[in-house]
């Protein structure tokens, strides 16, 4: 029997072979493709096209820096803009419950001057919520507006309005900034 090339076992591989029925010659292991790519052939280059191939790996640097600076960028702003959340969150909760101790205050003036003691008080109170962004909001001939307001009642129509208008206010408004803490609850007139 004649050997063929492709039926010849390279030295040292130790790979035994099976006939098939055709006399054909098989292998009975497999080999596994290699898992790193070939080795490019080295080609000889020239000095212009080391050139070449240093500017782009710049260029793909500078490219990979932009991006990566970009990204920097959005978290850092993302983390400030979460952070001003949070801030804003924090004083919203503690001062929500506050403005019923600054209605009782309202009630307690309208009701004559307050004890020099308790005046004192109320007074420090308002300005450090004012400090902390409490703004107080809501007066009588306000156009009445949805967003900030609260209509508990319609009085009827009022021939001196042209858009309904706060006639009434039964409890301040809150913000800080430009959230709501508590709407204005007013009873408000329509226009004939």
């Amino acid at each position: 029997m004649t050997e063929r090339p492709e039926d010849v076992t390279p030295e040292g591989e130790g790979v035994e072979q099976t006939p098939f029925p055709d006399g054909e010659m098989a292998n009975e292991t497999e080999v596994e493709a290699p898992l790193e790519p070939a080795a490019e052939p080295e080609v000889a280059e020239s000095p212009g096209d080391r050139l070449v191939v240093a500017e782009r790996l710049a260029e793909e640097r500078l490219a990979d820096l932009q991006r990566l600076q970009a990204e920097y960028l959005n978290y850092k702003r993302r983390v400030e803009r979460d952070r001003e959340l949070v801030v804003q969150n924090a004083k919203f909760t503690a001062l929500a419950p506050i403005t019923e101790v600054l209605d009782n205050i309202d009630r307690a003036k309208e009701h004559g001057e307050l004890d020099p003691g308790f005046k004192s008080v109320a007074d420090q109170l308002e300005r450090v919520v004012a400090t902390a962004g409490l703004v107080k909001f809501g007066a009588a001939g306000d156009a009445f507006d949805p967003t900030v307001h609260e209509a508990l009642s319609h009085l009827g129509p009022d021939p001196e309005v042209t858009v309904t208008t706060v006639k009434v206010i039964a409890k301040a408004g809150y913000k800080i900034g430009d959230r709501v803490v508590r709407a204005a609850q007013v009873l408000v007139v329509d226009p004939e």
